[in-house]
């Protein structure tokens, strides 16, 4: 399968942050627990299971399985909506945020060689445009 550069880049990128977050020592998140730890953490909006399983489209089963692995990892926390008792709330924590900073330092280091390697053919062309000009200059 053929893949653009671009595409093909990202994919590698999300590799690196995988092997990265799977080697160091800090909780090992399935995909579906990414997914609801990230959209309670990067959006403001007050998540409720409800909403999550609607957002994310998989069952409240699979998202309340997905919240016991947050919460027992005090990743997230879960509270009673006080205006609905029969919602249930999702709290951020403080281990959350900061497995958030972490997760979004593995990211940007993952990112970075990409980022290098897209940018050196500029920098090639911008340093043989300087020599022409200092050739005709000089």
């Amino acid at each position: 399968m053929a893949m653009s550069s671009g595409s093909d880049s990202m994919i590698n990128t999300l590799r690196d942050t995988i092997v990265s977050m799977v080697r160091r020592d800090g909780p090992d998140l399935s995909a579906r627990q990414l997914a609801v730890f990230l959209t309670c953490y990067l959006q403001d909006d007050a998540h409720t299971v409800r909403g999550l399983a609607a957002e994310l489209n998989v069952s409240k089963p699979a998202i309340t399985r997905a919240l016991d692995r947050l919460q027992d990892l005090d990743l997230a926390w879960r509270t009673r909506d006080p205006m609905d008792g029969r919602s249930v709330l999702i709290r951020r924590t403080l281990k959350g945020k900061a497995y958030l900073r972490d997760l979004s330092a593995i990211v940007n280091e993952a990112t970075a060689p990409r980022e290098e390697e897209a940018a050196a053919p500029v920098r090639k062309v911008r340093g043989r445009r300087m020599e022409d000009r200092l050739r005709r200059a000089g």
